[in-house]
């Protein structure tokens, strides 16, 4: 943005965005980061070794279908709010192979799982409060099944759609001398402690879920000193058509 924009108005607006959030032709420039993964209703249950690649054709069916509802209603009423030639910029994770399978999905909610499982196995969890764990229901789309969607619904131009990956041990500049050798995990447990750790509490408690990061944070650690673990974003940057 340059000095000869002119007057602007910028909003954050609270609602779900698989709804109508603004007046028709009103906006220049839409951006949702890191928010289109979330599926407008279903749950995952996080029971027993949770693993995406271990869910019947079925379960991805579904998912895969539920995506496709909610991005095609996200794209109508933002199509709706945006005026001719307005632009919109997205990303949120996603995944570089096609196969809704990849351990690219889901890996930090099975990291996730087996810290709990521990915690179950020691008895420090109770087992049926773990079995009734679930979080929403998440889609990571392929590049191939954006570009669908978008031109599907035959309201915008594609202008750019690229993948990229953050490695789980780059995505925070920040460092904690005492915790050298598995600061990386703790920080990437901060991350995700922040998305769900209200869910958890409700389920086992909030006596023990400072625990519950820190041996989370331990796996995490231990897998980023041994794989190549990252985040996989899918950017896309679009215009409105007529």
């Amino acid at each position: 943005m340059g000095p000869g924009l002119g007057p602007s108005l910028f909003s954050g607006t609270l609602g779900s965005f698989y709804d109508r959030l603004f007046p028709s032709k009103s906006l220049h420039f839409v951006h949702s980061s890191s928010s289109l993964r979330w599926l407008s209703q279903g749950w995952i249950i996080i029971k027993g070794t949770y693993t995406w690649h271990t869910c019947s054709l079925n379960v991805l069916r579904a998912y895969y279908e539920q995506y496709q509802r909610d991005f095609s209603i996200f794209m109508k009423y933002r199509a709706e709010g945006l005026v001719a030639g307005g632009r919109m910029v997205l990303n949120f994770l996603g995944r570089r192979s096609e196969d809704p399978t990849s351990r690219e999905c889901c890996y930090f909610w099975e990291l996730l799982a087996m810290a709990l499982n521990y915690m179950v196995s020691e008895g420090l969890i109770d087992e049926d409060k773990m079995d009734s764990f679930n979080v929403p229901a998440y889609y990571t789309p392929s590049l191939s099944e954006v570009k669908i969607e978008v031109l599907r619904e035959g309201f915008f131009s594609i202008d750019r759609l690229e993948v990229s990956a953050i490695k789980w041990n780059d995505f925070d500049n920040e460092f904690n001398a005492y915790n050298a050798f598995s600061d990386d995990g703790y920080k990437v447990a901060k991350y995700m402690r922040a998305v769900v750790e209200s869910m958890l509490v409700s389920h086992v408690g909030d006596t023990i879920i400072d625990e519950v990061f820190l041996r989370y944070g331990k796996i995490i650690a231990d897998r980023i000193s041994k794989e190549n673990c990252q985040f996989i974003n899918v950017t896309i940057s679009i215009t409105k058509i007529g």
